[in-house]
This record gives structure tokens, C-alpha cells and sequence, in this order.
């Protein structure tokens, strides 16, 4: 997924910004400096990044749940939580949701565990948000371009022997609208595997909430013109701000336990039961 428009980069006071003038420099050096004005001014308007640089210079003394809190309380986000008595006390365990945002979703989820397990969460995550300077010690970034491919199964590795509860987003990308229906696309099946392997039970996880139309006919666009350049992930900083002021619904249910995922059917298989499961009315 290319997170890497979004680059964030580092200011004087080792505080993350959002810099599309640097990103173009950084990007494509040779035509940066023939990109229209009104262009590189659109692209700051739709990722938002005045606003949210003021945003992070006022919260950069935050970090992990007091950060989730703080761009929770930012975007004005009310929260619903279905299914608090289904977290396991005692165990470790893999958290997976449907990922219908691409913002709030994140924010949300690491909020609502991070406050239960005090802290002792991490993200799998390769989204816009998970850049984010005060969320960088939850996570477990998955950029999978560059040298990081090479470490990728190593950190994944780590996250699962660590003694913290895992949130994983197994679709990777955030929702899509096919056939009029707004859902994931297919579920990648490494967190059945790695569950098994660390005897992790998974707890499924359905977030409510969508993005604008707008965002869905873009994405849809893009695919139908073979545009390989994910370019709906530049609005995500938008459809996030357009979120704003709303309650999201987050259900938990029960666990199943790793034992459950047996040789019966195939790990990705096993992905998509849980997906259903997610999806599947109360």
C-alpha cells in the first residue's frame, strides 16, 4: 500500500509534519519543480496540512493511548462500545475488524484496547495515521516498499511473540464499494497462521462506519482506468475530517480460540469465516 505520498517528515523539533513540498521534491525530483501552484495548493488542501500540522504540534507531547485520545477528542468522535465482557482478561490475543475508514477505525480500536489492556497494544498497520509521531510506539509499521520488505516477516514475528494484544486490519486497505455494497475487500490469511503458531485466539471485531460516496467512486475509478497509484489514500486525511463530529458503533465478539482454526480448511479460508463473522448481524 503506498503510504509514502503521505510521507510525514521530520521537523527541527523532531516533531512528524506533513510536508507535500518536500514529498514532491523527495519523490519525483526531476518534475517537481514543473508541477502547476494550483496543483501542489490542492494537494495541501485535500491532505489538510495546516490544519493537521497544528494539530500534532499541539499534541506532540502526547504519545500511544494519550495520543489516540487527544486525535480522538480533534476529530470529535464519539464512541459505542458492544461487547466490552467478550475481552479475554488474562490471555493474549489477535484483535481483527473490518476496516471501514481508514482514520477513525484505527484511532478508535487503539483507544478502546489500549485503555483496557493499559497500554499493551500494538498496531499492524500501514495507514496515513500510523505515521503519526505519538503513535509510533504502538506500532508496528508495514512499509512494504523498499528495504522494510525484507525485515517485514520479522517484525510481524516480533509482534507476536511480544506480550501485547495485536490489532490487525486484514484487508490492508480500508473498505470498498462493490456492487453497491461497502465492505472489505478479501482477508490475507497471515493472522490465522501467526494466531495458531503463538496460540493467540482471535477476537473479531466490526467497526461501523463509512466514507463519502465520493471517496468509493474515486476508488473505483482509479481501478477501472488500471490506475496503480492508490490515489483514494490521499483523501483519507479528507474523509477523516469529513467523519468528524460523529458516533462510531464498535462491536466485539466472542473469541475463537487458535484450536478452531484446524487443517479443515485452508488459513485463507479460515480468513474469510472470521470475515463473515465479523460482518454478520448480532
Amino acid at each position: 500500500m503506498h503510504t509514502h505520498f503521505m510521507d510525514i517528515s521530520m521537523a527541527d523539533d523532531a516533531l512528524f509534519l506533513i510536508d507535500i513540498d518536500k514529498v514532491l521534491r523527495d519523490k519525483a525530483p526531476r518534475q517537481s519543480k514543473y508541477i502547476p501552484k494550483f496543483i501542489v495548493s490542492y494537494l495541501k488542501h485535500i491532505v489538510h496540512q495546516e490544519e493537521l500540522n497544528v494539530f500534532l504540534r499541539e499534541s506532540k507531547d502526547k504519545v500511544g493511548v494519550d495520543f489516540l485520545k487527544a486525535s480522538l477528542d480533534f476529530l470529535d468522535a464519539k464512541l459505542v462500545v458492544k461487547g466490552q465482557e467478550n475481552l479475554p482478561a488474562d490471555k493474549l490475543c489477535t484483535f481483527v475488524s473490518n476496516h471501514p475508514l481508514g482514520g477513525q477505525d484505527g484511532l478508535a480500536l487503539g483507544y478502546v484496547l489500549g485503555s483496557f489492556y493499559n497500554g499493551k497494544i500494538k498496531y499492524m498497520v500501514n495507514d496515513l495515521l500510523m505515521n503519526l509521531h505519538g503513535l509510533a510506539p504502538l506500532c508496528i509499521p508495514i512499509n512494504k516498499t523498499g528495504k522494510q520488505v525484507k525485515d517485514f516477516p520479522k517484525m510481524v514475528e516480533a509482534g507476536f511473540a511480544s506480550d501485547d494484544q495485536l490489532i490487525m486490519f486484514p484487508a490492508g486497505l480500508c473498505s470498498r464499494r462493490q456492487h453497491g455494497v461497502i465492505r472489505d475487500l478479501e482477508w490475507k490469511k497471515a493472522f490465522v497462521v501467526k494466531s495458531v503458531e503463538h496460540h493467540r485466539d482471535v477476537v473479531p471485531i466490526h467497526f461501523d462506519g463509512r466514507n463519502s460516496n465520493f471517496f468509493y467512486n474515486l476508488a473505483n475509478l482509479c481501478k477501472l482506468l488500471g490506475i496503480k497509484f492508490n490515489i483514494a489514500m490521499l483523501y483519507l486525511a479528507d474523509e477523516m475530517l469529513k467523519n468528524r463530529h460523529k458516533t462510531f458503533t464498535i462491536t466485539i465478539k466472542k473469541p475463537i480460540p487458535w484450536q478452531t482454526f484446524t487443517k479443515e480448511k485452508t488459513p485463507l479460508q479460515w480468513a474469510q469465516y472470521v470475515k463473515e463473522i465479523v460482518y454478520k448481524e448480532e
